[in-house]
């Protein structure tokens, strides 16, 4: 447990990349603030503190996590982060020894954790696109946290900005409704 953390078991930290910073996209359309909208509806008591911030790796990460679970005191916590590991290459002993960590801090601090997985596109060979895709399976079996295995199930490729790696407006309804998906076991 991490010291001065006293729970607000109501608020759900969003703690990722410019996948869920909502890159490209008006705010008010992206998915994390598509989920606080529908839990207000849904689940009025919980508030959705959205701590993703563009371009950020695993050790970035690892460098803010456990001063965001200071100041915010969630009691869900989800990670979506190794996205901009393996498209810059990182090995992948480093992008799980910090997802560990990540894993281990919100657990440490007594919250419920939901990990989104990701996949890398196929012109990094299949040995490490493979291996990248398997190892947030691994870790959510080594830590028994919920996984959503890829974020980005079921987005259309029209839907996609025009770099190919980031979802357009009309994906975020998606997105929103598979990660919530995964997250009302949580609730």
């Amino acid at each position: 447990m991490l010291p001065g953390i006293s729970h607000a078991r109501n608020s759900i930290l969003v703690f990722g990349d410019s996948l869920s910073a909502g890159y490209g996209v008006p705010r008010e359309a992206a998915w994390v603030s598509l989920l606080q909208q529908e839990l207000q509806r849904s689940h009025p008591q919980y508030k959705v503190i959205n701590a993703s911030i563009s371009g950020e790796t695993t050790s970035g990460g690892v460098q803010r996590m456990a001063g965001a679970l200071r100041q915010h005191q969630p009691g869900i916590v989800i990670i979506e982060l190794g996205a901009n590991d393996g498209l810059r290459g990182t090995p992948l002993a480093v992008t799980e020894k910090n997802l560990d960590v990540l894993i281990r801090q919100a657990k440490g601090a007594k919250c419920k954790v939901l990990l989104l997985g990701m996949q890398l596109p196929p012109n990094y060979g299949a040995d490490y696109t493979t291996r990248f895709k398997t190892l947030y399976t691994k870790l959510a079996q080594r830590h028994q946290v919920a996984l959503l295995p890829f974020m980005l199930q079921g987005v259309p490729a029209e839907q996609f900005q025009a770099d190919n790696l980031h979802p357009g407006a009309e994906a975020q309804p998606l997105i929103m409704r598979t990660v919530l998906q995964k997250l009302k076991p949580l609730l």
